[in-house]
């Protein structure tokens, strides 16, 4: 058994917590930490982000299965081929591991980059704080403020932060085995305060927010948002500058039903605002969502936005409930690209109407 087969569920660590809770009631001066995990040293990784995959012989879901992975496990990736479609699904994309593949669509590319933490805190419009990206293929939490306020915080006991994501610190603690750990604070979130191991979060610097061709006016966006296209396009005046795979609204949900109301509306869309980090959350219990951290947004007067995603890799598929997903490079590129202008402080508005760069969405 390789170093990322063992067998273990986030329900299986669920049900070890409840005895640790026990734990805790009879022995107070036990406690849980946020420690960074050791990741294996490889050029690349992947992190399965469904909750049960198979390793298999040949990139095909037809070909002998050599063992399954849940969710949160951490692969090494050794390249992307093209395989077999699965019935239903549009992506061919297939990632060879070590030891068999696995289908594309339910593994994030993730990195691992380990930071040396700082332990001074810049001044902001609203205090002090930065913003920091996860560099880690995640990053366990601890909730310092309880009870959980956010909907998806009150489901799970081991909060985690995942490759790519960005998020707002406010505070900085050296504990006494001399490990940093940063204060999560999200911006537009639900109140909960929560510490992580500073090595695995890197502040966000000026630069990285440097206007991309600032000075032309003439831009636009189009979204090819048609199932089979899912293609957004940047230009400049007639010259195409940018052009990235995307994921749309999607039509249908998991039973096969038609879900109009996810669909990515068609025509222009101005963007007028623009959060470096953002919460999101919506829909109904048990198939809703909650999701810290959302990077890179682009919010449109209608609502419809692009952002960056963690959740899948499945780009080409509609599959959103109205926005579009992007890679993190790209809807990166993206924010830095389009007007209004942001800054790193957090406290300035970006709001202009009737609109900044507007974004065409087709279906045809």
């Amino acid at each position: 058994m390789n170093w990322y087969s063992k067998k273990f569920t986030r329900r299986d660590l669920l049900k070890g917590a409840i005895y640790l809770g026990g734990a805790l009631a009879l022995y107070p001066y036990l406690s849980v930490q946020a420690k960074m995990v050791e990741w294996p040293d490889a050029e690349r990784l992947g992190r399965i982000c469904i909750g049960k995959v198979d390793i298999r012989s040949k990139p095909s879901v037809n070909a002998a299965s050599l063992g399954v992975l849940y969710e949160d496990s951490i692969i090494i990736w050794l390249r992307e081929v093209v395989g077999e479609t699965p019935g239903g699904r549009i992506s061919a994309r297939w990632v060879e591991t070590p030891d068999g593949y696995i289908y594309a669509p339910s593994v994030q590319p993730v990195g691992n980059s380990i930071n040396t933490p700082v332990t001074e805190l810049p001044e902001t419009s609203v205090g002090k704080g930065f913003w920091v990206e996860v560099t880690t293929p995640y990053v366990d939490m601890v909730l310092d403020n309880p009870p959980a306020r956010s909907p998806g915080l009150k489901e799970i006991l081991y909060p985690r932060l995942y490759y790519s994501q960005v998020i707002w610190v406010d505070d900085v603690r050296v504990g006494q085995d001399n490990q940093v750990k940063y204060r999560i604070n999200e911006r537009y979130g639900y109140g909960d305060l929560l510490w992580a191991d500073a090595a695995g979060l890197r502040p966000l610097t000026a630069e990285e927010l440097t206007p991309l061709s600032p000075d032309v006016e003439d831009k636009k966006i189009v979204i090819q948002a048609a199932p089979k296209r899912q293609i957004l396009s940047c230009y400049e005046g007639k010259n195409e500058v940018f052009y990235c795979q995307i994921s749309s609204g999607a039509k249908w949900n998991s039973y096969g039903e038609l879900v109009e109301e996810w669909g990515t509306p068609v025509g222009p869309h101005p963007i007028y605002r623009k959060f470096i980090s953002v919460h999101m959350s919506g829909g109904a219990t048990g198939v809703g969502y909650d999701l810290p951290g959302i990077a890179w947004t682009s919010m449109t007067t209608g609502g419809v936005a692009i952002h960056s995603t963690f959740w899948h890799n499945d780009y080409g598929t509609p599959r959103s409930h109205g926005c579009i997903n992007a890679r993190p490079e790209d809807s990166k590129w993206i924010f830095r690209w389009t007007s209004p202008l942001v800054s790193m402080d957090p406290g300035e508005a970006s709001v202009t109407m009737p609109g900044g760069t507007v974004f065409e969405v087709y279906e045809d």
